[in-house]
């Protein structure tokens, strides 16, 4: 029961699908990678996130094929924006 994640929305309560919980993941790691840069820049990664998340938040739940090629891009871009050398985002 632990490992479970939940949504709440509008009073209900509802179990997330594999792929809803893999965006989630790799929202939170995109963020918390936004938090180890310095903290002047650190707005504009998380500003950075929330935009490249947003564009696709109407994308219907059943397009797997394409949430699934969003999430492997998104993991590659995490992996080299979470790269030391990297300062700032524009």
């Amino acid at each position: 029961m632990r490992d479970q994640i939940y949504m709440v929305t509008q009073n209900m309560v509802r179990r997330l699908s594999g792929l809803q919980k893999e965006v989630l993941h790799l929202y939170r790691a995109c963020l918390r990678v936004a938090h180890t840069k310095p903290k002047a820049n650190q707005a504009h990664f998380v500003q950075y996130t929330r935009q490249e998340f947003g564009k696709y938040k109407d994308l219907p739940k059943k397009d797997f094929t394409t949430i699934e090629h969003l999430l492997r891009v998104g993991r590659k871009r995490m992996e080299s924006y979470s790269r030391s050398e990297l300062k700032d985002i524009h």
